[in-house]
């Protein structure tokens, strides 16, 4: 029985994933504010999960028991982060396009973001232990 493998717990794996590699984007980021010709890089994750997801329309998916059955509605993977680089805009003359004030508020938003996808990993956890326990 796989308690921790269904969609909504893999969901939030690949979320909190995300924000890790994020952390590190943004950090870079502000590492290189100064630099001259360093082109700011972000995470693209939400996005492509709601695409995945097949965006705000209920679907119904298929539970393939065998690796020959043919998958029925939307697929059930998470999509991994992408990295991507903006090499179109310009902040200074130095050709750097970092601002430092949109990076630390990206950052402070990341940060409550991964707090609250620990806080719901962690109650997932407590409901499967409560459920096997059996106490209130």
């Amino acid at each position: 029985m796989n308690l921790l493998n269904g969609p909504g717990f893999s969901r939030l794996q690949g979320a909190m994933n995300a924000a890790e590699m994020r952390q590190r984007i943004i950090s870079n980021n502000i590492a290189n504010v100064d630099t001259p010709k360093f082109k700011r890089s972000e995470v693209v994750f939400e996005q492509m999960l709601e695409q995945s997801m097949g965006g705000s329309n209920f679907q119904i998916i298929g539970k393939r028991t065998n690796g020959r059955h043919i998958p029925i509605g939307a697929s059930s993977s998470v999509p991994g982060a992408r990295i991507i680089t903006d090499e179109t805009s310009v902040m200074n003359n130095d050709i750097n396009n970092v601002d430092i004030d949109r990076e630390m508020s990206l950052l402070a938003k990341n940060q409550l973001n991964y707090n609250y996808y620990v806080q719901q990993i962690n109650h997932e956890v407590k409901m499967m232990r409560l459920g096997i326990e059996g106490r209130a």
